[in-house]
C-alpha cells in the first residue's frame, strides 16, 4: 500500500548547518571539508574519513558521538542508527517530525557526502569470495537512499567530481532545490548500478544463468552528438568490465567516436581477437558491423593489404582492427584509404607519427586482445523486455569436426574451412564466407536467403578480382563457410558454382542427406561442426 504524502512544499534554498562525510574514495574530501568548515558547517564523519579529516586538522565529530554507540563488528555497524537516519529522513517543516526529533534528541543532517566500498574495483581485480563479500557496502547505500528520498531538505553528493559544483552552490551557505533534485537522481542511479554489480557477481559466482531479476548497470563515459541517426539521442556507458576493447581503449588521437563508430569498432576488435598474435599478424576491416575483408599474413602490412583486397570499395570509411602492434609501414598503407577508426593492442612511434598526419582519424590502443573464449553475457532490448544470453565464445578450434562426404578435405582446405567459419561467426545472418590461403575471398551478409548470401559473396569476389587485375576470383579453389546449416542443396550449388571445393557448416538440417549427396556428386569435401553461429 502506498504511503500518503505529507504534502509539504520543498523549500527552494536549504541552509547547510551539519554535514555527514563518509567516503571510501577520499579524493578531494579534505578540500571539500575545509570549504565546509570555513562556512561554519559542523562536520560529522566515520572511520577512515574521520581520521583523514582529523589528521588535516579539521574540527570533526565522530558519528559514534552522535549515536552514543561505538563502531562494532569491524566497522560493519556504525551508521545504522535512528540518530543518523532520523537526521537524514526528517521532514524539517513537519510538526510531528520536529517533535519526534526533540523527543529523541535527533539533530538534522543537511548534507551527506557519501561514496561506497569499492565493490566494483575488487570484483574487477578478481578478489576472492570473502573479500568481495566484505566489500559490499550496507550503511553507505542506506544513507544515500535516505538522503536522496528526503532531497527536499537534504543534499546528497556521491561523486567527487561534483564537489566543485557543491562548493559553488554553497556560496551563500545553502543549496537550491534544483541542485538537490539532480543530486538525488544521480544518487539513486549510483546505488542501482552498485546493486546491479553485486547481483550480477552473485549470479556469476553461483553459476546462475537466469537470475530471477536481471539488471544491467553502467557509468556514463560520454554523451554523444547523436545515435545511429541524427534525430536520436545517445550516450556511451561502461560497465566496469576490464575486457580489452573499445570501452577500455585509449584514444590516442582523432575526434570523438560516434555511436556507430563504437558499435563497429567493437565488432572489428572482437573479430580480429579470434586470431592469436603469436600465430601471426591478422587484420579485419569492418563496415556497418559486418566484415568486408579479413586476412592473415607474415607481416601486418601484408595482412591489411590482403584484407583490403577482398572488398576495397566497401572498405572506404571503414574500421580497421589489428591483432598486433601497429607499425609505421602498415600505418603508411592504411592512411592511403579514408578510414574512420584504427584499433590495435598498441602502436609504435613510427605509426603514431604517420597517423598524426590525419588528425580526424581515430587511433585506439587497448593494451591487449580480448579472450574469445571468455564467458560473459550480451543483451539487447526489445519492446517491454530485455534479451540476455551468454557470449558466443565457441571456437572452431575446440570443435570436433565431422567429415560427412566421401572426399575428406586436404590439409589446406581444412585450414581455409576453419578460417572461413571463424569469420562467419562475426557476420550478420544469413552469412556465407569464402576463404582461401588465410584471406577472405567473398563475404555475403544479412540476407533473408542463404542462397542470396552465397551469390552476393561470389559477386563481391568477382568485383575484387577485377579491381586487382586477377584472371579469376579467389573463390576458385576456396573453402566456404555457412554459420548455420544449409537447409537445401541450392546454397551449396551456388557455392560450388563460385568455385568452392570445400564446405564447412553446422549440419543438422532435415535435408542433410540431400546436401551431402550434392557435395559428393560435385566431388566437394564437407565437414559438420555441430555448432551454429547465428548473429542478428
Amino acid at each position: 500500500m502506498a504511503v500518503a504524502s505529507k504534502k509539504i512544499p520543498a523549500p527552494d534554498r536549504v541552509q547547510v548547518r551539519t554535514a555527514l562525510l563518509s567516503v571510501s574514495d577520499k579524493t578531494g574530501i579534505v578540500e571539500l571539508a575545509s570549504a565546509l568548515a570555513s562556512k561554519g558547517v559542523r562536520l560529522l564523519s566515520t572511520g577512515g574519513t574521520h581520521k583523514a579529516l582529523s589528521d588535516a586538522g579539521l574540527p570533526v565529530t565522530d558519528v559514534s558521538q552522535v549515536t552514543g554507540f561505538p563502531e562494532i563488528m569491524d566497522g560493519r555497524v556504525k551508521t545504522l542508527h535512528p540518530n543518523v537516519h532520523g537526521g537524514l529522513l526528517a521532514i524539517q517543516d513537519d510538526a510531528d517530525h520536529v517533535e519526534a526529533m526533540k523527543a529523541h534528541g535527533i539533530e538534522a543532517i543537511d548534507l551527506a557526502v557519501i561514496n561506497l566500498y569499492p565493490f566494483e574495483e575488487v570484483r574487477a581485480k578478481g578478489g576472492d569470495y570473502p573479500t568481495t563479500v566484505e566489500n559490499i557496502d550496507i550503511g553507505g547505500p542506506a544513507m544515500i537512499r535516505a538522503s536522496a528520498k528526503n532531497h527536499a531538505y537534504v543534499t546528497i553528493v556521491t561523486d567527487p567530481a561534483d564537489y566543485p559544483a557543491l562548493i559553488e552552490e554553497l556560496a551563500t551557505g545553502a543549496t537550491s532545490y534544483a541542485f538537490r533534485q539532480r543530486q538525488a537522481a544521480k544518487a539513486f542511479a549510483r546505488t542501482a548500478a552498485y546493486d546491479t554489480a553485486i547481483s550480477n557477481w552473485f549470479a556469476e559466482a553461483l553459476d546462475i544463468a537466469t537470475p530471477a531479476y536481471r539488471t544491467i548497470g553502467g557509468v556514463l563515459k560520454e554523451e554523444m552528438r547523436y545515435g545511429e541517426n541524427p534525430h536520436q539521442k545517445a550516450a556511451f556507458y561502461v560497465t566496469g568490465d576490464t575486457r580489452p576493447g573499445v570501452a577500455t581503449a585509449t584514444l590516442l588521437q582523432g575526434k570523438q567516436l560516434s555511436y556507430n563508430n563504437i558499435n563497429d569498432t567493437d565488432a572489428a576488435f572482437e573479430l580480429v581477437a579470434e586470431f592469436l598474435p603469436e600465430n601471426g599478424p591478422a587484420c579485419a576491416i569492418i563496415k556497418h558491423a559486418n566484415p568486408c575483408g579479413v586476412a592473415t599474413a607474415l607481416t601486418l602490412k601484408e595482412a591489411y593489404e590482403r584484407a583490403l583486397a577482398c572488398d576495397p570499395v566497401s572498405a572506404f570509411g571503414g574500421i580497421i582492427a589489428l591483432n598486433q602492434t601497429l607499425d609505421g609501414k602498415t600505418a603508411e598503407e592504411i592512411v592511403k584509404l579514408f578510414t574512420e577508426v584504427i584499433i590495435a593492442p598498441d602502436a609504435d612511434d613510427a605509426a603514431r607519427a604517420v597517423i598524426a598526419g590525419k588528425p580526424n582519424l581515430r587511433l585506439l590502443v587497448t593494451g591487449g586482445l580480448p579472450d574469445p573464449r571468455t564467458h560473459g553475457v550480451s543483451a539487447k532490448t526489445v519492446s517491454g523486455g530485455l534479451l540476455v544470453q551468454s557470449r558466443d565464445n565457441g571456437m572452431v578450434e575446440d570443435l570436433e569436426l565431422k567429415v560427412v562426404t566421401k572426399r575428406a578435405p586436404t590439409a589446406q582446405e581444412l585450414e581455409d574451412m576453419k578460417f572461413a567459419f571463424k569469420i562467419a561467426k562475426h557476420v550478420k545472418s544469413n552469412a556465407v564466407v569464402y576463404a582461401k590461403d588465410g584471406q577472405t575471398a567473398g563475404i555475403g551478409a544479412g540476407q533473408m536467403s542463404r542462397v542470396d548470401s552465397a551469390r552476393i559473396a561470389a559477386l563481391k569476389a568477382e568485383e575484387a578480382a577485377k579491381a586487382m587485375g586477377l584472371a579469376q576470383p579467389l573463390t576458385r579453389g576456396s573453402a566456404v563457410a555457412s554459420e548455420a546449416f544449409l537447409p537445401f542443396a541450392d546454397g551449396l550449388l551456388s557455392a560450388i558454382a563460385a568455385g568452392a571445393t570445400a564446405v564447412i557448416q553446422p549440419g543438422g538440417s532435415m535435408r542433410d542427406a540431400e546436401v551431402i549427396a550434392a557435395a559428393d556428386e560435385a566431388g566437394v569435401a564437407m565437414v559438420f561442426t555441430g555448432m551454429r553461429h547465428f548473429r542478428h
